[in-house]
């Protein structure tokens, strides 16, 4: 247990030499503290260039199933907004999504 020390009745001399030594003490943990800081940098910085697995996930792909008339080379696979061949084709005629679908 740390002894109790009575400030008021030290001399000025004793109170700057615990001043000193305190300063010391608490310069001697702050470089021991950046130390280890910087340790830990360095090894996050490490880490942080090990090669990862792919975080995006890449979709299958999916079989065509309408083709256009017009083009057969235009294909849809039914998946999202209905393409712009699609309604281009649809407009001003009674054609339907299931008339342009892959048998």
């Amino acid at each position: 247990m740390a002894r109790k020390s009575n400030f008021a009745s030290m001399s000025v001399a004793s109170l700057l030499k615990m001043r000193d030594d305190i300063g010391d003490v608490l310069s001697r943990r702050a470089s021991e503290l950046k130390k280890e800081l910087s340790q830990l940098a360095d090894w996050g910085a490490k880490v942080s260039k090990a090669p990862r697995g792919r975080k995006v996930r890449k979709g299958k792909k999916v079989a065509p199933k309408f083709r256009s008339k017009k083009d057969p080379r235009l294909v849809w696979s039914g998946r999202g907004g209905t393409p712009r061949w699609m309604k281009a084709e649809m407009k001003g005629t009674k054609l339907k999504k299931e008339s342009f679908r892959i048998k």
